[in-house]
């Protein structure tokens, strides 16, 4: 198969992060959260695809843990900044001679951009919990990373969407 076909398949649409989804899943029991808006679902689900019109997903933040798996195509190389401002890098994928691994939790509070560094698609699945929600997601400024990160921006900058 190919991009296509699973943005077909799977009835993809365009994630303002980059990259395509489709959520797959979404508890229908709620915990009570100190977020904005209260409660949240226990756990959520997605599809998302990064693909070579739509190869990174942009730095960003969430206040929930996400695990995420990786379900075909090529490898996806994740960069994840810690609180304390450490860089770590990981391919999800399924080479492990290269080091990639199938999946990867980033918890709630790193920053994290994704980029397809080649082949046609990547295809992952994610679930969130607490369940996602756009208020608890923040998308990175650029003034603000670069003051956040100094030593790290000029690695970070591509994945910043200006």
């Amino acid at each position: 198969m190919n991009k296509r076909d699973w943005i077909e398949k799977l009835s993809l649409i365009e994630h303002v992060e980059g990259g395509y989804f489709a959520e797959t899943y979404r508890a229908t029991e709620t915990i009570p959260t100190k977020r904005e808006g209260s409660s949240r679902a226990t756990m959520t689900s997605i599809y998302y695809l990064l693909s070579d019109d739509r190869p990174i997903d942009h730095l960003h933040q969430n206040q929930s843990d996400i695990m995420h798996y990786f379900q075909a195509g090529s490898p996806i190389t994740y960069l994840l900044v810690t609180p304390d401002g450490d860089l770590k890098k990981q391919k999800l994928g399924l080479d492990f001679s290269k080091g990639e691994r199938p999946q990867l939790l980033v918890p709630s509070g790193y920053w994290k951009a994704a980029v397809l560094e080649a082949g046609e698609y990547g295809l992952l699945g994610e679930a969130v919990a607490p369940g996602f929600d756009y208020r608890d997601m923040t998308i990175a400024k650029a003034d603000d990373i670069r003051a956040q990160f100094p030593t790290l921006w000029d690695e970070l900058a591509p994945y910043v969407r200006l």
